[in-house]
């Protein structure tokens, strides 16, 4: 019995060892954390300010426009562009309603090295869309580079629907403060500018005007005018008048 018993407790003993040993000799659980998502790369910022495509029959000009530079001449050139804000034909002295004003006009004056103007519903360069608005101007931003969009006037708080793009600084600089910048249009469509103002012309006047077709507006945030004044006398500075 005694021999039993001893044999019992030396199976027992050996056991507990064994387990021992091998608890000892198991690698430590180690904890597993959860899958992290990296957040998804942010969607491509959306447009900080409004743009225009100016959609004509040489080609689109685009163009961004500065609403915190010049709020009323944004404003109204977009309902102009997209027929929300109403308008009078000089011409017939229609009240227009839901009428894009640009669309259909022409750049009417063009002159090389300077700039072509345009966005007048009459077509001469004496029209306007029946009002005037004050000028906005910024001492931040000039006539310091090609491209720049700006209303014309024939002087001071006249400004209406025609507007004008400028192709250089040397022949436009003299203009910061009198004119009402509004928008700046890109390389691109300032090649296009050169081209426009170098087709054949009387004067100023282009024999075969480009047209405006349509101006497209992408908002902000979105997945994107005169009187007839006298010409410049040679060996005078240009203007948008």
């Amino acid at each position: 019995m005694r021999t039993l018993m001893h044999t019992l407790v030396l199976i027992i003993s050996t056991s507990l060892l064994g387990a021992a040993q091998a608890a000892s000799t198991s690698p430590p659980a180690t904890t597993t954390k959860p899958p992290v998502r990296k957040p998804a790369a942010s969607a491509a910022a959306a447009t900080a300010e409004p743009t225009a495509v100016i959609h004509t029959t040489a080609g689109d000009l685009h163009c961004t426009l500065f609403p915190k530079v010049a709020p009323i001449g944004v404003e109204n050139f977009i309902g102009l562009a997209t027929g929300t804000k109403d308008w009078t034909n000089p011409v017939s002295h229609a009240k227009k309603h839901g009428v894009p004003l640009y669309d259909g006009t022409i750049f009417h004056r063009v002159i090389a090295e300077f700039m072509i103007q345009g966005g007048d519903p009459a077509g001469t360069g004496a029209g306007d869309p029946g009002y005037k608005f004050k000028n906005e101007t910024s001492p931040t931003v000039t006539f310091d580079r090609p491209g720049r969009l700006a209303y014309a006037n024939s002087g001071p708080d006249t400004n209406g629907s025609q507007f004008f793009i400028t192709e250089d600084v040397a022949h436009s600089k003299h203009l910061s403060g009198g004119y009402t910048i509004f928008g700046q249009c890109d390389d691109a469509a300032v090649e296009l500018v050169k081209k426009i103002a170098r087709m054949a012309t009387d004067g100023e006047r282009p024999l075969r005007p480009i047209k405006i077709t349509h101006i497209e507006i992408h908002r902000a945030g979105a997945a994107a005018a005169r009187p007839a004044t006298p010409k410049p006398s040679a060996g005078t500075k240009k203007s948008a008048s």
